[in-house]
């Protein structure tokens, strides 16, 4: 059975206070409407893709869109109202039957596992909402905003998309709607509700980051956790690396001890081969930019081809900015975040010859600054929309750009720092390399990839 992911684009943007459809905003560097069909065409259970646009829009949104998203089938202009969008989305679908998740386009942050299980759903459901509980007393109000009642919290939900249905249902429950000359709903699910009581909606957990673009503080908000957006590496078994590993040419920067010489001894065990570059072991700097692309083009000569280049060096030297040293600043700049750069302009030609990954790391103070960490934490949120910006400016060559985020971990920079500490609070050099080389292995980009110590990486 197919299923469809429909993109409902219809909005106009009127609270927004917008002259140009809010879907069509930018946020975190691409429009509303691209984030979410990205969400979609990308996802493994999702055959094909349909967007209902704003009437109008349809030849400019094509052109927006283009080649890039394999599995966009149609762009239709969508109804008036929700309801006749979705009968349009009804009349477009020539299967007899098939999965259908219908999703607004204003909802750009929807997640791969709530895709996933509302398609897993409709397996044992004929219709499935996606629902989180309600963190806020509701209360019921007369003509007179007088409170008349209030529901016990514990039952409410609060109703987010994708609605997912067998088409057939919902089909039939919009054949009854239109004999009723009082028919308006704001939702599909509600359509089913009430013309199929007997049909039950299933309901699958959504996410509060699932958030509906409405208002203008809603832009803020989404480009922030875009910012923010943070996921887990799919997790592979050891069979399943060395499956996609072996014969593969990586390149390791920072690969005299710690997580780097983990990400090469782990690397090889898989089959691949592993060239590893340290300022201890081989006196490559990676601040270097010369250096760097005198080590990557020996490589290239030597096999052939880079396939992946993971930059891994960091220096951490703590202290008030102001005490430190004009050379102890510059060193930490240079290693922390020049690298990272010099690292990307050598490495591009390589990886885009060859459709290859580059991971960068970040830290977990990338998100705030710290007190006696200017200069660490600052560089390594500089790294992080360096490699978010990289995976933009890359995608047209098949380049995937990851950045890693390990919680604290035991390493020989940690242990120079801070010296000993509590044994089982640290993630081993093992464990982050793991996680690493899962990142490598996948198909994502742009995404800071977090490492946790409850992550099955032992």
């Amino acid at each position: 059975m197919k299923t469809y992911g429909v993109v409902l684009a219809g909005g106009v943007g009127a609270r927004l206070g917008l002259s140009v459809p809010k879907q069509m905003v930018k946020v975190a560097g691409k429009t509303i409407l691209e984030h979410t069909v990205a969400a979609f065409d990308s996802h493994p259970l999702i055959d094909a893709v349909v967007v209902m646009i704003t009437p109008g829009w349809t030849e400019r949104v094509a052109t927006q869109l283009g080649a890039r998203y394999h599995k966009l089938g149609l762009i239709l202009e969508g109804g008036v109202t929700r309801n006749e969008t979705t009968r349009r989305v009804l009349a477009a679908i020539e299967a007899e039957e098939a999965k259908v998740l219908l999703h607004d386009a204003v909802r750009p942050l929807v997640d791969e596992r709530i895709i996933s299980e509302c398609v897993r759903a409709l397996d044992r459901h004929e219709a499935v909402d996606v629902v989180i509980p309600s963190s806020d007393t509701v209360v019921m109000v007369d003509d007179d905003e007088v409170i008349t009642r209030i529901p016990d919290r514990s039952r409410l939900r609060r109703g987010q998309t994708p609605q997912a249905f067998k088409l057939s249902t919902l089909r039939a429950a919009y054949a009854k709607a239109v004999e009723d000359p009082y028919f308006h709903a704001t939702d599909d699910c509600g359509v089913v509700v009430r013309y199929l009581p007997e049909v039950d909606v299933k309901c699958v957990l959504g996410s509060e980051n699932n958030i509906k673009v409405t208002h203008p503080v809603d832009l803020t908000i989404a480009d922030k956790l875009f910012q923010l957006a943070t996921r887990a590496a799919p997790r592979k078994s050891p069979e399943q690396l060395a499956a996609v590993l072996a014969g593969k040419v990586i390149v390791v920067l920072g690969g005299s001890y710690g997580i780097g010489a983990e990400i090469a001894r782990l690397a090889k065990a898989a089959g691949a081969a592993v060239v590893a570059h340290g300022r201890s072991t081989t006196g490559l700097h990676v601040q270097d930019l010369e250096a760097i692309e005198r080590a990557l083009d020996e490589v290239a000569g030597e096999h052939g081809r880079i396939d992946a280049v993971i930059l891994t060096a960091g220096l951490l030297k703590t202290g008030p900015l102001a005490a430190a040293s004009q050379a102890d600043i510059n060193q930490s700049i240079a290693v922390n975040y020049t690298a990272a750069v010099n690292v990307a302009r050598a490495a591009h030609r390589h990886l885009a010859a060859a459709g290859g990954r580059l991971l960068l790391f970040t830290s977990s103070s990338y998100t705030r600054g710290r007190e006696n960490y200017a200069l660490y934490s600052s560089s390594k949120a500089a790294v992080v929309n360096l490699g978010q910006a990289l995976a933009e400016e890359w995608a047209a060559d098949g380049i995937k750009v990851n950045v890693v985020n390990p919680e604290r971990t035991e390493t020989p920079m940690r242990l120079a720092a801070f010296g000993e500490e509590p044994a089982g609070s640290l993630l081993s050099a093992e464990q982050v390399a793991a996680a690493s080389l899962d990142a490598i292995a996948s198909d994502l980009t742009g995404m800071v990839i977090d490492v946790r110590r409850a992550d099955p990486y032992d």
